[in-house]
């Protein structure tokens, strides 16, 4: 068996690397989604964005249907137009539910059906789809994506951030996503859309609907602490857990 590491690199793995005890975060996002809240996740590289997402996708997996995309797998021509983009969005829901069954066959075919046709795939047909599947959907279904920041500069994105919202706001009438999550270094609750080429900047970010995300990522003490505690179990250095994990914290 590969003995684990300590990651400064890419996400953690649990079977590979040495990792905090993500199970109070994971609590305190979960309360979120229960809420149906959408929000956003902006940290600097390195700050276990990816690794806290991946761990949140298993977490929720028991009471919602998850769609957990990253848009860094996605190329620049993807958000060039609409079409590509729903294409390109279609496929990487498809692929993401390819193994499981919660995907009802009817809405499996219309993607395919959609994505197949690039020259007429619409955002808003996209989006009727998923609404549909959101309606079947046994589970309440929560979209999270990695890697937002990548597109933000696109018309496209902007678009497909409107239309999340206008899903949220009539989400009591509307079937809906329960809970949208968008990771990313920068927070694209700051980004202002033009509505004509010829316009300035407008201070109505269509991703005004965004709840304030409050939940405390960095490390503690004890958190690091806990991760030594697991290397001393492999290792056995004889090492005072506690007064290194106050060394490595500071």
């Amino acid at each position: 068996m590969m003995s684990r590491t300590f990651n400064i690199t890419a996400d953690c793995k649990p079977s590979l690397h040495y990792m905090v005890d993500l199970s109070g975060r994971l609590e305190k996002i979960k309360k979120m989604v229960d809420a149906g809240q959408y929000f956003t996740i902006n940290r600097a590289r390195q700050y276990g964005k990816t690794t806290t997402l991946r761990a949140l996708a298993k977490y929720l997996i028991r009471d919602y249907v998850v769609i957990s995309l990253d848009f860094q797998l996605m190329s620049h021509k993807d958000f060039e137009e609409e079409g590509a983009f729903v294409k390109a969005f279609s496929e990487a829901v498809l692929r993401k539910t390819d193994r499981e069954n919660s995907m009802p066959a009817k809405i499996r075919n219309e993607l395919r059906e959609l994505s197949g046709n690039i020259k007429e795939a619409a955002m808003s047909h996209m989006f009727e789809i998923m609404s549909s599947w959101c309606k079947l959907s046994e589970k309440p279904i929560v979209l999270i994506i990695d890697e937002v920041d990548s597109a933000s500069n696109n018309q496209v994105f902007l678009d497909f951030l409107s239309q999340l919202r206008g899903y949220y706001i009539d989400r009591d009438v509307t079937p809906a996503f329960q809970s949208v999550i968008l990771a990313g270094v920068y927070d694209i609750k700051n980004i202002k859309r033009k509505i004509r080429a010829d316009e300035d900047h407008k201070n109505n970010s269509p991703w005004n609907i965004a709840a304030k995300f409050r939940v405390d990522m960095s490390f503690s003490r004890r958190d690091i602490a806990g991760m030594l505690e697991e290397y001393e179990k492999d290792c056995h250095t004889g090492m005072d857990v506690m007064s290194m994990a106050g060394l490595v914290y500071d």
